[in-house]
Formats: C-alpha cells, structure tokens, sequence
C-alpha cells in the first residue's frame, strides 16, 4: 500500500493553456510529483494514484528518474490535466505477464500496456521524457511474426479530445508505438520514434503511430526511425494532417490496411501531408474474405478519398514511393486484385523530388471498384545515382498485356514534355479497352524515373482516366 502513497501533492495556480495556445481562465491547481521506487520495484501503482487525484484540473510530474512499469496503467477520463515528464518510464520485459495482461480495445487483437485519455490533456516531455518499451525482448520473442497476439502497443491514447502532447521520445517500442483511438483534436508535435532491432530479429510491427476511428489529428515534427510503418492511418480516420516530419528506414506514411472486417464501411478522408522525407502507400484489402483479423480477413466496404500528399522528398528508397495496392491477403497466396470493393478517389501528389532505384508510381487497383482521379504534378526525380535514369513507363493490366506494344514503339514517351498522361493512356487505345471517365479500373501502373520528369511538365496535372472492358 506504501507505493499508493509514492508521490508529493502541491497546491499551485497558474494559466491554463488550450490545443490552440490561448489562455483560458485562472484556475488553481494541484501538483502530483510521482516519486520513482529507484529499486525497481513496480512504479505502475502509484503513477495511477497520482493520475486519481490530480487527473482533473491538476498536474502530474514525473522527474528525471527512471519509473520501472511491471504492470498496466489505465489513466483515462482525465479532465484539464497537464502531465510533465523529465525522466523515463521504463517497461519490464516479463513477456508472460504482459501477453496475460495487456489490455485489449477491440481492433483485431491489438492490445496496450497504457491507456491514457480524457478532455484538454497537456502531456509534455521537453525534447528527453522518455517511453522505453524494451522493445528488443519482444522482437527476439516474436522472431518477426506480424501481429503476434496480445504483444501490447507501448501507448493508447483512448478517447482523447482537445488535447496536446509534445516532446516525447518513444524508443525500443514493444509493438505499435502510439496508437490514437477514438480520439478527436489532438496536436502530436516533436515526437521522436526509434524501434530499432539490434538482432536477427526484425523490428516488425513497430509502427511509429496508427490512427483508428479519430478525426482531426495534427503530426507535427517527427522523426520516426523504424521497421514498419512510419505513421498509418487506419479504419474510419478523417482529417489527418502530417507536416515537417522525417522517416527513416521504415515503410513510409501508410493508408491502411482497410477494408479487413467483411461488411464493415470504413473511410480516411481528407487527409494531407507536408514536408514529409519518405514516400506513401494505400493499401486495402481484397473483397474476398480469407480468415480472420489481424492476419487474414478481406471483403470491407468503404472509402479512401481526399487524400493529399504534398512537398515530399526522398533519397534511395528501397521501393517506389507511391504505392497504390487492393490485393492484402496474408493467406501465402496473391489476393485476387480485382475483387476489392473499397473505393480510392481524389489522390493528389504534388510537388515531389528526391532520389531512387524504383519506378515512382505502382498502382494496382480494383475492377470492382477502380480508383478514381488520381493527379501528380510537379514530380522532379532522378536515380540515385545521380544521373536523370533510362528506361521507359510500363502500363499494363493484372494480364501484362500491354506492355509488348510498349517495347514495339516507346517512342512516344519522348513526343513532348507537355504531354499529361492522358496522352499517355490515349496512345494505347487501340490495344485495349475504352477510355472513359473517372479513374483507373483493374490497371497496374509503373512510371519510370525519367519519364514521367519528361511527360509530366511542372505546371500541369496528370490525371489517370479510367478504362472499362
């Protein structure tokens, strides 16, 4: 009962500071200073007793200590909170207890070892308040089985509004770093992500951050360094804004996957990215059910659209860094790319450069439900090594059949910088189906490096018109 007790409550008033930087009303507040074991023993309980007494209108204050957190923390219906932490929180690595114990939201089987939430939180870290998850016992366990069950995301934010949380550093996360749950107006500003594996064992399944049924969510300064998805925005996010932010290593800025829960609609909309360094990629699953959630599912309804990625640079990325997919299927088998029946529309890319060894654009989308009004402007890119790059942009079908009459004439990849790709799509039509408006039906798209910086002039869209048999 003593750990209870391990923290020190001030009175004090200052200034309360809203989401937008204004000041609101002169309200008094109470201090809780969570006082760490320094022992080791489970620091977990009196951080909760701190969170019950000053979880409304006050302030809880972690030192520049370590707090060691052996068991789960659910501090959540907070209420005018600021939490300041200088130190490090610090989870233990008995794998058994947190497989046994994790708490479990109701998103295929993911499950967290803190849930923290509630209505005008103000969490600051000041650049070295840390969450150390020590990751590195869970990757050498897992041995890189995606989502292996019960593995605990190193932090929930669980229905949150009106909130802030800046200055945090997240390292060696158990599994998905952040996850932002029905969750609403929320600033994520200068985080700093790194799930680095020091084994054999990959860091799989270390996504820097992943939003699922929240609206209006602001990344601001990141630095994300990482082995899966830098931030991913999942089932039902809406109003996703992503700026200034740098990635690394991992797999990009990710719109998915969606579409997993058969008969279920989802939709991420209006979403923007500014100033990110990697690339992105959407990604749902097929409209063929093939087992269950987390690993398997397919078959959902839904929505993508809206979607902006803008200002973006890139240097030697592993794959092409626009990446548009509807065949997610973990069955050991390729998904049948045809039968999605999720809708991907309004997808901008703007203002783009960098360097590469892929072609920039991979698009596979469905007949069901072709994407629709894609546009790419102002794409300045070349290969890595420097030089403008060779070869030619491919278009074919999930058939391969058009990328023959390709190599009999590529020369019309040269017949004028000011050609759009609708030009581009037009020289084929005597090689297959109709044009037609709208988007891009049953159509798998690579565009090599230095054509589309020939095709494509700076100061004009390229929108991708729709095909039907």
């Amino acid at each position: 009962m003593r750990s209870l007790h391990r923290f020190a409550i001030l009175a004090a008033s200052f200034f309360q500071i809203g989401i937008n930087g204004y000041s609101s009303h002169h309200v008094p507040r109470t201090i809780c200073t969570v006082q760490p074991s320094l022992n080791g023993t489970d620091d977990a309980p009196a951080i909760i007793s701190a969170f019950d007494t000053c979880g409304k209108d006050g302030n809880v204050v972690f030192l520049n200590h370590t707090y060691t957190i052996n068991s789960v923390m659910n501090t959540t219906g907070l209420s005018n909170c600021n939490i300041d932490i200088y130190g490090t929180l610090l989870w233990s690595t008995n794998i058994t207890y947190w497989l046994n114990h994790s708490m479990a939201f109701g998103y295929q089987n993911q499950t967290s070892a803190w849930w923290l939430g509630g209505d005008n939180i103000n969490v600051n870290g000041y650049g070295y308040g840390t969450l150390d998850g020590n990751g590195q016992a869970w990757y050498d366990f897992v041995k890189g089985i995606s989502n292996y069950p019960n593995r605990p995301h190193a932090l929930t934010i669980w229905s949150t509004t009106n909130s802030v949380f800046r200055g945090l550093r997240f390292v060696q996360s158990q599994m998905w770093t952040m996850t932002i749950f029905k969750s609403a107006t929320v600033l994520l500003q200068d985080i700093y992500v790194n799930s680095s594996s020091s084994s054999g064992s990959p860091a799989r399944n270390t996504d820097g951050a992943d939003t699922i049924y929240s609206d209006d969510i602001h990344f601001d300064r990141w630095t994300v360094v990482n082995g899966d998805d830098s931030i991913s925005m999942k089932a039902n996010s809406t109003n996703i804004l992503v700026t200034n932010s740098t990635f690394y290593n991992g797999l990009g800025v990710a719109i998915g996957s969606i579409g997993q829960y058969k008969g279920v609609y989802e939709t991420a909309t209006g979403i923007v990215f500014y100033k990110t360094l990697h690339g992105d990629y959407v990604k749902t699953w097929t409209g063929e059910q093939v087992g269950y959630p987390p690993n398997g599912g397919g078959g959902g309804l839904g929505l993508a659209r809206n979607i902006t990625f803008e200002n973006f640079s890139f240097h030697s990325l592993r794959g092409p860094p626009f990446s548009i997919t509807q065949c997610t299927t973990f069955s050991g088998v390729v998904g049948n790319c045809s039968s999605s029946a999720f809708q991907l529309s309004d997808i901008n890319i703007y203002n783009i450069s960098g360097s590469m060894t892929n072609p920039i654009t991979s698009y596979q989308c469905s007949r069901v439900a072709p994407c629709q009004n894609i546009t790419m402007q102002n794409i300045n890119v070349k290969d890595a090594n420097g030089t403008a790059g060779a070869g030619y942009s491919r278009l074919k079908s999930t058939r391969g059949q058009y990328e023959d009459q390709i190599e009999k004439d590529p020369s019309w990849l040269t017949k004028g910088v000011t050609a759009n790709l609708d030009t581009l799509l037009a020289a084929f039509g005597e090689c297959g189906p109709k044009r037609h408006r709208g988007g891009l039906e049953n159509q798998y798209i690579t565009a090599g490096i230095a054509d589309l910086a020939g095709i494509i002039s700076r100061n004009e869209r390229a929108k991708l018109m729709r095909f039907e048999r």
